[in-house]
């Protein structure tokens, strides 16, 4: 073989050599963010992973004389400024709220319970005689902003007469955090409950959506909540539990999961510190409280891009190429790490059936045709709780049943409206109890 061939042969050895040294410190370095949570916001783990790495150039560059001792070095180097990115915040690390929204004011309420949420009010509209018991809406998340979607849905509401009051969640949109240990869902509960007694009008109607759905079934199955409660409308809920939370069952018609365009924006996932952040936590090697990054700082970071095809899950696959924008990048903030923390405490609660059993506050039940949600987490609703006395099966609609597409606000609002005024439904009343099996198997 000719000397330049060998020389070039070589020349490729080493570089593939400290290319892979470089990607074992940086495996490396990623493991013991795992191991140490992240802590000091991940200095712990990249000044280990650098001793490590001069440790093992030293030992090599014994072998070698003049300026090659320094050779080893160079992946170390390399890998020290690659991994330094996950440690430097690009983003405030003290809360940035959004800017108010220029159509309903925000008010702050503080809670008997400790916590500071951002409210909003829609009174009737309409020209008629507004409807007595006002309507708390508890959107999904579950520590996430109310989306201007949402909002602009909220108005249609109140024009039909209702008197319409929504909250964020502690910790979303420009509600203020908590401790992130002080996260979970019997807090959320708790806290439905000292919102409507600050709200001092008698028991109220309420719509929880998704996760808030979640929030009003737990609250139906504690009495001493539920006696707030005048009528309940439970909207594509969650898991209610953690025996629900373990089920992989059913789920609705194909939605634009996969098929939609994938959403524009910047992400924070193309940033390594927040890439690394929110990966790992959601594979469960991050703790919702790590030391990485803060958790003003992650809501602060997150964007609606970040949600990729889970925004596209909420709709029908014939709505693949039209999903509107649910949201504007000023309003949106999501907590990653918050959210985490309270899905965990609905998998790691206790079976709430036997207390559903004896709720007796009216409620109806929204099932979407092509719900990304698993089935059985609804049909458990409508199985334990024997207050439940219509549900609407809504053709034509994703996860976000009230998405501006079509009339579907419309028809949305109309299956709402007829509930809360006792009268009959617009739709039949679909599945029945009797019928749940066989709504399983039909629209799995």
């Amino acid at each position: 073989m000719p000397t330049s061939a060998v020389r070039l042969v070589r020349s490729i050895g080493r570089s593939l050599l400290a290319l892979a040294a470089v990607g074992a410190l940086v495996v490396v370095f990623i493991a013991l963010i795992a191991l140490t949570d992240g802590a000091g916001s991940g200095l712990a783990a990249w000044l280990t992973t650098l001793g490590i790495g001069a440790v093992l150039a030293i030992g090599r560059g014994r072998r070698r004389t003049g300026p090659a001792r320094l050779v080893p070095f160079l992946p170390v180097v390399v890998a020290a400024a690659l991994t330094a990115t996950v440690c430097i915040p690009t983003v405030p690390t003290d809360r940035r709220f959004p800017p108010a929204l220029p159509f309903v004011a925000t008010q702050h309420w503080s809670l008997a319970t400790g916590s500071r949420v951002a409210v909003y009010h829609y009174p009737p509209a309409n020209q008629g005689a507004p409807h007595p018991v006002p309507l708390v809406y508890l959107a999904g998340g579950p520590v996430r902003g109310i989306s201007v979607l949402d909002h602009r849905f909220l108005q249609l509401l109140a024009g039909q007469g209702h008197d319409v009051y929504a909250y964020e969640q502690a910790g979303g949109g420009r509600s203020d955090l908590l401790p992130m240990g002080r996260y979970t869902i019997d807090r959320s509960v708790r806290d439905l409950a000292a919102f409507v007694d600050h709200l001092d009008r008698g028991a109220v109607d309420v719509l929880g959506f998704s996760s808030g759905g979640v929030v009003l079934t737990r609250a139906l199955a504690a009495p001493s909540v539920a006696a707030r409660v005048h009528r309940a409308i439970i909207a594509e809920p969650g898991p209610m539990d953690g025996p629900t939370a373990h089920i992989a069952g059913h789920k609705g018609r194909e939605s634009a999961r996969g098929l939609a365009p994938a959403m524009s924006g910047p992400r924070s996932t193309h940033v390594p510190r927040y890439a690394v952040a929110f990966g790992l936590m959601r594979l469960g090697l991050l703790t919702p409280d790590t030391g990485l990054i803060g958790q003003a700082e992650g809501a602060n970071a997150f964007t609606a891009a970040d949600l990729g095809s889970d925004t596209a899950s909420a709709y029908c696959a014939r709505d693949a190429h039209r999903i509107p924008a649910e949201d504007t990048a000023h309003n949106f903030t999501f907590s990653a790490a918050a959210s985490l923390r309270v899905q965990q405490t609905v998998k790691d609660s206790p079976a709430i059936a036997p207390l559903l059993r004896q709720s007796r506050t009216p409620a109806m039940l929204m099932i979407a045709e092509c719900s990304s949600q698993v089935r059985q987490w609804a049909t458990a609703v409508l199985a334990d709780d024997p207050a439940v006395r219509r549900t609407q099966y809504m053709p034509g609609v994703g996860h976000h049943m009230w998405n501006g597409l079509d009339d579907n606000n419309d028809r949305a609002a109309a299956v709402i409206t007829a509930f809360l005024q006792d009268r009959p439904a617009p739709l039949p009343n679909h599945p029945t109890r009797d019928e749940i099996a066989a709504f399983l198997r039909d629209h799995g």
